[in-house]
């Protein structure tokens, strides 16, 4: 039997103590004496959100199917259980065998939100691991970070040993040869820090140094280390169907986020959404082939349990082979009960025809991804999306008997005018309009439209990562006076406008698009007492912007400041694949709201095919 790291008497004390004991079905069992790496997977976030992370899935998979590695699993303890450990001394322990962290050889974080950065720190001082890279000493875990956030590490460079840029099972089995090989070899930590900067895609920031210039902007960047190569080159797999993927992932204790067996049938995407970070970095589109979906789909039901399955992807619609693996999961699921999660599917006849099999239509509604009112802005942002094929869609959806609709938009866009906020109201009420059109007695009810918008946010590695973000006064200001407009539609009491904390938008900005001065800023604000920042009961802006101040930083400095191409951005040691002369390009596309044609109808050179070895827009 395993012993608990928690007692019953301390489980008993706090919310949800599944979160703490693991024990999960599909939870793979070694003994850590048998084995020469261990590795603890940390989602900086509580349980629920992190059990629901695909990519952790993934690599826990993959790294177990090794039988010199055992990969465990760790997770942000909710505050309650925060509080508890730190009272009784209890250091954070890993699910599988409730070791400490500290034990390990590794610790890799995956960093999917800036807002989670502070609890990259709870999970360092839980762990009793040295906050900062350069104070840790032989006996601690090499702390590595991966993920999307891992594009700018900048402002949390100073905490990490290492970084890996990319794609996980590209290089993860080197790198745990190569440090498995030092470590039989007596190699000290600084030794085994320079053999790993040697693999391509790693990132070791002690290595680098940065210096300023007099205005606050990046002068130099450069390495430090002869072993640390001038650009990390980003790391991507080129044949999704015979790379690792999980045919028996793990089953929750309690219920998650996303409680459901996840399938993911390609990545990247065609559509060059200009906002849009992921569809940049996981260039190209790469497709698993429909007879392994299938093959994946019935092992991993059978091996969970699992009553829902959905199809992951940027843009499902545009998987070659959809119709055929819907219809096939439609047979195969319907028989067995289990219900098809099917989003960022284009609402066609094919989707809804689909959705009319898989969803009560009087209980579901449906959801569309304008991102803007204006066909201007739609044009700016390179949305490909025209309001006559938005009417069509939801006036289908209608007549299919849908009568709840969803809309996303994002203000503060670049180039964006009172004019282009104005028409994401008038486009509600059309839409609501459409509803009306249909005879009284062929409706299903009335009409409910909800209309959301979050704050656009410039992401690193994007056409728009030179723009300024709006300032949370111009924020403030975009979404009283589109509050104002959607009052004064016809429908209006059909419409209900929803929107996002502003604040927290900022600080998104913020730690976005920092630099290592940052560091310290996320350090004040974390001892000021910010954790779990992505929670609005635990959010205290007041004390970020405390912790800027006592730095001497300004927030619209990072945020609300245009860039100019000559300007060294704190990411641009990265090479993605996707050329900086392609983002400036389509940038000024943008500017004058220039439309740039999918992967499918037109290469546009951005280099991602070339560095794949795939045909460019094909996925295959």
């Amino acid at each position: 039997m395993r012993k608990l790291a928690v007692s019953d008497e301390i489980l008993l004390t706090i919310d949800k103590p599944a979160r703490y004991i693991g024990n999960e079905y599909n939870m793979v069992v070694k003994n850590p004496k048998e084995v020469d790496v261990r590795f603890c997977m940390c989602f900086p976030d509580v349980y629920e959100i992190g059990m629901s992370h695909l990519g952790i899935q993934i690599l826990y998979d993959m790294f177990n199917k090794r039988e010199d590695v055992y990969c465990e699993r760790v997770y942000s303890p909710w505050p309650d259980m925060d509080r508890a450990m730190r009272e009784h001394k209890i250091p954070l322990f890993a699910l599988e065998s409730q070791d400490p962290v500290k034990a390990f050889d590794f610790l890799g974080i995956t960093l999917q939100y800036e807002m989670c950065y502070t609890n990259i720190l709870q999970i360092l001082e839980l762990s009793g691991i040295p906050f900062y890279a350069t104070d840790r000493s032989e006996e601690d875990p090499i702390v590595i970070g991966g993920g999307p956030c891992a594009y700018n590490p900048e402002p949390i460079a100073d905490f990490f040993d290492i970084f890996y840029i990319g794609e996980g099972e590209t290089k993860y089995d080197e790198l745990l040869d190569a440090y498995k090989e030092m470590k039989k070899n007596g190699a000290s930590r600084r030794e085994i820090l320079e053999g790993l900067a040697q693999i391509e895609g790693i990132y070791v920031p002690q290595f680098y140094e940065v210096s300023y210039k007099d205005d606050g902007t990046i002068e130099t960047f450069k390495a430090v280390n002869q072993y640390a190569p001038e650009r990390i080159v980003r790391q991507a797999v080129t044949d999704v169907t015979n790379s690792s993927y999980p045919e028996k992932p793990l089953v929750p204790l309690m219920r998650v986020t996303q409680d459901r067996v996840v399938l993911e049938i390609q990545r990247g995407c065609i559509r060059g959404c200009r906002f849009c970070q992921a569809g940049m970095l996981y260039r190209p589109i790469r497709e698993r082939d429909v007879n392994r979906l299938k093959e994946l789909a019935d092992k991993m039901l059978e091996a969970t349990g699992q009553e829902e399955i959905s199809l992951s992807s940027l843009s499902s619609s545009d998987y070659t082979d959809l119709k055929e693996l819907v219809y096939y999961l439609i047979d195969e699921c319907g028989s067995k009960g289990v219900n098809i999660s099917l989003p960022s599917l284009r609402i066609d006849a094919f989707a809804l025809d689909v959705m009319s099999k898989v969803q009560d239509i009087r209980k579901s509604s449906l959801t569309f991804a304008p991102e803007a009112g204006s066909q201007r802005m739609r044009n700016v942002i390179n949305k490909g999306l025209t309001e006559e094929v938005i009417l069509k869609g939801a006036m289908d959806a209608f007549r299919g008997g849908w009568n709840r609709v969803k809309l996303y938009f994002m203000l503060g866009l670049p180039t964006e005018t009172e004019e282009d906020i104005e028409q994401i109201a008038v486009l509600s009420d059309r839409i609501a309009r459409e509803y009306y059109t249909i005879p009284k007695d062929e409706r299903n009810g009335k009409v409910q439209i909800v209309s959301s918008t979050s704050f656009f946010v410039p992401k690193p590695f994007t056409p728009f990562q030179w723009t300024r973000m709006a300032t949370p006064e111009e924020f403030l200001q975009k979404q009283r006076f589109l509050k104002g407009k959607m009052k004064e539609q016809l429908n209006a009491k059909s419409i209900k406008y929803n929107w996002h904390e502003v604040e927290l938008s900022a600080l998104e900005g913020l730690l976005a698009r920092g630099d290592r001065k940052l560091s310290k800023v996320i350090m004040d604000a974390y001892k000021d007492g910010c954790m779990f920042d992505s929670w609005s009961e635990y959010f205290v802006y007041e004390k970020w912007m405390r912790a800027l101040e006592n730095n001497h930083l300004d927030i619209n400095f990072y945020t609300a400041r245009e860039r100019s191409y000559d300007e060294i951005l704190p990411w641009d040691f990265i090479d993605i694949k996707v050329s900086k002369k392609f983002l400036e390009r389509e940038y000024e596309q943008a500017k004058k709201a220039v439309v740039t044609p999918n992967c499918r109808q037109n290469c546009s050179g951005c280099g991602a095919a070339v560095f794949s070895g795939t045909k460019c827009g094909s996925g295959r």
